[in-house]
């Protein structure tokens, strides 16, 4: 596995590779927030989540295989639907399902904690955080605190729990992925999609999801649009990073993708943003700086 030097430099060739995946997954990413609230229209959100990625996850599999890229043994599936549980079920379908009662913006906002709760979970494989980091995490629960203080999400508390689980969910499959069998290169992202998939969709079902009405068109646009972007170039990226860097690198997408989905929010969802809204964001976004400095020092 590639590993970013002490002095933080890498090859100019593996540093273009990294800052592409940075862009991809920033950008795309960014926009699957709206995505999700356009697909949550006329499709309930654990099915539209699960069938997102397993499709999608299913054409990059056999894409691979026509590659000539090997398929993962047993034992890799297996992690892989320890994994996808983690990332699919616990996080993405989180988001999708909070989503319901609480707007685009406010939710990327929440899982702006995801690099808080990945330095707390790497304490678990023997990296204790140090003195910035600490008050990064400080800051950025505070900054947690103070958003939840605001109406939507303090008239949601449903929807402000899912987020939180969400954002912890993800951190820790994150974390975990560095450390168990999983295949290598793309097609880690191609068995976790559809294993993760998999278990959203029958969890949905088990919950009493069912489609009832044909979806509309946004809605489906919206799917096809966060199986494309969303999946096969966003989470593809992050499969590569987090194999390539640091988790807070690749992580770093949760303090700049809070500002460009509250914007996308506001420009196309139509969705307000207060000036709480906007002093927790601030003060989010500092802790998770100090946080990402702090492990700089490691």
């Amino acid at each position: 596995m590639e590993q970013i030097t002490e002095s933080g430099l890498i090859s100019e060739a593996r540093r273009t590779r990294v800052i592409i995946a940075l862009l991809a997954v920033y950008l795309s990413w960014s926009s699957t927030y709206i995505g999700i609230k356009f697909a949550l229209e006329s499709l309930p959100p654990l099915f539209m989540m699960g069938m997102r990625f397993f499709v999608f996850g299913l054409g990059m599999y056999a894409w691979l295989i026509m590659r000539g890229e090997k398929s993962p043994t047993l034992r890799e599936w297996l992690w892989s639907v320890v994994i996808g549980t983690f990332l699919m079920l616990g996080g993405s379908a989180g988001v999708a399902y909070a989503e319901q009662w609480v707007a685009s913006g406010l939710a990327a906002l929440v899982i702006a904690t995801t690099p808080l709760w990945t330095v707390l979970f790497a304490a678990l494989w023997r990296h204790r955080p140090n003195a910035v980091e600490w008050v990064g995490l400080a800051v950025g629960f505070g900054g947690i605190v103070l958003l939840n203080l605001g109406g939507d999400l303090r008239a949601n508390p449903v929807g402000a729990v899912l987020l939180v689980l969400a954002a912890i969910s993800w951190a820790f499959g994150s974390a975990l992925s560095r450390h168990v069998a999983l295949p290598r290169g793309m097609m880690a992202g191609a068995a976790e999609m559809i294993a993760g998939g998999a278990v959203v969709i029958v969890t949905g079902f088990a919950l009493g999801e069912r489609v009832t009405a044909m979806p509309t068109f946004r809605s489906l646009v919206a799917v096809v649009y966060l199986g494309i972007v969303g999946s096969l170039i966003g989470f593809t990226a992050y499969t590569y990073l987090l194999n390539r860097v640091r988790p807070a690198l690749a992580t770093s997408y949760a303090y700049v993708n809070p500002v460009l989905a509250l914007l996308l929010g506001f420009w196309i969802g139509g969705e307000k943003i207060g000036m709480l809204e906007v002093w927790a964001m601030g003060i989010i976004l500092l802790g998770v700086v100090l946080v990402v400095l702090g492990q700089r020092k490691d």
